[in-house]
């Protein structure tokens, strides 16, 4: 887990956090493209706003109960528990350090801190009246952990001709009847309503809205919030005959691991989250049943419900049921991990789907940060290095070509932290900041700085030092703005630039600090280092 910077940004420790989760995901199997976008996009998320000098907390985890975890531990010759052990060690956690995820804490649903929280939780509600015995008939997909609605099924085809399948696994639904508690969902629909109306920016984007208020319309049932064929979960605390169902023990996480039942003060300043993070198939339960607990509670709901679209290979969403699961790690082996993290959300809308394609990522790569952003820096850098020894010079001799790009950078930042730390458009607030490097650009190829170098009177000297300084400037503010993004190219620039020096630790800059013109300071040393984005090799066979 990395860590996060607080001490040393000075938040105030008393204050609430900017919380924002990923779902806590299935450890059935190792972690896909899929899993590896919501996850990026978090951290990128709580990096822009840590340097906004926040307080932050960012919270990923596994859900390692259920009839499906279950099951795929029985296939592989093991206890569930050593499934989710084995896995989370061996895959997960890996994973998000290699992808420089810096969250803040891992929760995990068979940790004790978690299970006897849900215990309490689900006691009071049934203390309280809102959960009570039934009985229970319909199909069930194992994929989801959910029971369907006959509608939502779909009708199978060739060998699964005459069967309906789950609209998502494409796999059978089994036809379950038993004994259940149920929590009275149905009671809360007018309340969701009004949630969603007073708040229209609760969940997002737009169309998931839209979808999950036409869902509620159609009139809420109540939910079986047990199970009692199977035992791989939490203990129901009046009835150890039933376990919890595994998405009211997930959705919990999100409470328990930030002291709920336990760590009050955390919990006030913490809960709740500012933006829960999630794959639209899962949207029902974050905007719908989720609340709904929490209302029954007595507890405040979250800021935001933001549900990112699938990305597609071949028009299919990428699953492992669907043979289209890709590691992260067959792309940073080629591209690196920075250029992975940037190119899923320059690349796609976050909360649209998207097709992802190796030659796509190939061709962004090499036109925007080999040609536009890397080689940027290494032409700047070079002539410093050529024109004055690597001392950076000062600016003496501005115009309207700099007004030009101290305006352009200004904008960009604006756009980038509205985008970025306020809209969740990534796509957008990226595209601002590479919009300001390809003003750089034009602005170096207009002012022609190695023909400037051949006036070698005390106008064109300074001329030249000028250019080259603006240049260098921009470019120390785009290393701050693509910090949250690129954080190792970013750290690179700015040993690059020379900017540690005068200006301290590059995770010590704030949003603002990167609109400041003049920051850097002249005399710098500024050295060429390593290229920021290598040639890509050819693409790897099978």
């Amino acid at each position: 887990m990395a860590a996060t910077g607080l001490e040393k940004q000075g938040a105030d420790e008393n204050a609430k956090a900017f919380y924002v989760s990923t779902p806590i995901y299935y450890v059935n199997d190792a972690p896909h493209l899929g899993h590896a976008y919501t996850t990026v996009a978090g951290d990128v998320l709580t990096r822009w706003h840590r340097q906004r000098g926040e307080k932050v907390w960012y919270l990923t985890g596994t859900d390692e109960h259920g009839q499906k975890i279950m099951r795929t531990a029985e296939a592989n010759d093991v206890t569930p528990q050593e499934w989710c052990d084995k896995l989370v060690t061996e895959a997960w956690k890996p994973l998000w350090e290699h992808l420089n995820i810096a969250n803040d804490d891992f929760i995990r649903t068979t940790e004790k801190r978690h299970t006897d929280r849900v215990q309490e939780f689900v006691q009071d509600l049934y203390d309280k009246g809102e959960i009570y015995k039934g009985g229970y008939e319909g199909p069930y997909c194992v994929g989801c952990e959910e029971y369907k609605l006959p509608g939502d099924l779909i009708d199978g085809e060739g060998p699964l001709e005459g069967q309906k399948l789950c609209p998502i696994h494409k796999k059978p639904v089994e036809l379950l009847k038993e004994e259940n508690y149920f929590f009275k969902l149905s009671e809360y629909g007018d309340k969701l309503l009004a949630l969603y109306e007073t708040n229209p920016g609760f969940i997002q984007p737009e169309s998931a809205r839209n979808e999950v208020v036409n869902f509620v319309k159609q009139g809420l049932q109540d939910l079986s919030i047990s199970r009692s064929t199977f035992d791989w979960g939490v203990k129901v605390p009046w009835d150890d005959k039933h376990v919890i169902y595994v998405w009211v023990d997930a959705l919990l996480n999100y409470a328990t691991a930030v002291g709920y039942g336990a760590d009050e003060q955390k919990f006030a300043s913490t809960f709740p989250a500012n933006v829960h993070l999630v794959g639209k198939d899962i949207l029902r339960f974050h905007a719908v049943i989720w609340p709904a607990m929490l209302l029954a509670q007595g507890l405040p709901v979250p800021g935001r419900i933001a549900a990112n679209g699938w990305l597609m290979v071949g028009g299919e969403k990428m699953s492992k049921s669907n043979l289209t699961g890709i590691k992260p790690q067959d792309l940073t082996s080629h591209f690196g991990v920075d250029a992975y993290r940037w190119y899923f959300l320059r690349a796609i809308a976050f909360g649209s789907d998207g097709s992802f394609s190796w030659e796509d990522f190939a061709a962004r790569y090499t036109s925007e940060l080999a040609n536009d952003y890397g080689n940027l820096a290494s032409r700047v850098a070079a002539m410093v290095g050529k024109y004055f020894g690597g001392e950076l010079p000062a600016a003496t001799a501005d115009g309207d070509a700099e007004q030009a790009i101290h305006e352009g950078l200004a904008k960009a930042v604006a756009a980038a932290d509205r985008k970025i730390g306020e809209e969740l458009d990534f796509q957008g607030g990226i595209l601002a900041i590479f919009d300001f490097v390809k003003q750089v650009n034009g602005y170096i190829t207009e002012q022609e700085p190695w023909k400037v170098a051949k006036d070698d009177s005390p106008e064109g000297k300074a001329r030249l030092a000028t250019i080259l300084y603006t240049a260098a400037e921009a470019l120390r503010a785009v290393a701050v703005l693509l910090n949250p993004v690129m954080p190792e190219t970013s750290q690179k620039l700015w040993d690059s630039l020379g900017a540690q020096a005068s200006l301290g630790a590059l995770a010590d800059q704030r949003i603002e600090d990167a609109a400041t013109w003049g920051r850097l300071a002249p005399g710098a040393t500024v050295t060429k280092g390593a290229v920021l984005f290598p040639r890509l090799e050819e693409k790897p066979t099978a």
